[in-house]
């Protein structure tokens, strides 16, 4: 397991890789206390190299569709929410309710899918910032409604070229 810190218009962030996969995106401030393992930082790591490409490159407007190895780690149910959430197009936003509707569940599953998605690991490349409430608002992000709406806008303003 490596890690290592890119610099981005959000903050710094924090990709974690494990077996060949990237597994983790962590906002500042990170939490070094958490329990979770993140091994040695390995700046120099193929994989964490090209997560942090990618990741510029997105930032600076010129990807849209990231092409990683992800290995999140979580439920069966989580798993099945954030497949649903790389889904979601660049630019597009899906409410609660939708990505309920989209794994057959009904609308009172929606509270289910907001805690999957609140727990992604690998935010931005699995993108729950896309995830929005049933009347358009903003609702909680892990990384904080600014950086849900700056990854809202620089998605919103590159669809529109």
């Amino acid at each position: 397991m490596t890690w290592t810190v890119i610099e981005s218009p959000i903050g710094a962030l924090r990709l974690v890789a494990r077996d060949g996969a990237l597994t983790q995106i962590e906002f500042t401030p990170f939490r070094d206390s958490d329990g979770r393992p993140r091994g040695e930082r390995d700046d120099a790591d193929p994989l964490l190299r090209e997560a942090a490409r990618q990741l510029t490159s997105y930032f600076e407007g010129e990807l849209q569709d990231f092409d990683l190895p992800l290995a999140p780690g979580g439920s069966a149910f989580q798993q099945s929410v954030w497949d649903q959430l790389v889904k979601i197009g660049y630019g597009e936003t899906a409410s609660y309710g939708e990505i309920a509707a989209r794994l057959g569940k009904t609308n009172a599953a929606s509270r289910a899918v907001g805690l999957a998605n609140g727990s992604n690991p690998i935010p931005i490349v699995i993108p729950c910032h896309r995830v929005i409430g049933a009347n358009g608002t903003l609702t909680g992000y892990a990384g904080g409604l600014d950086r849900k709406q700056t990854l809202l806008d620089l998605e919103r303003q590159d669809a529109l070229f």
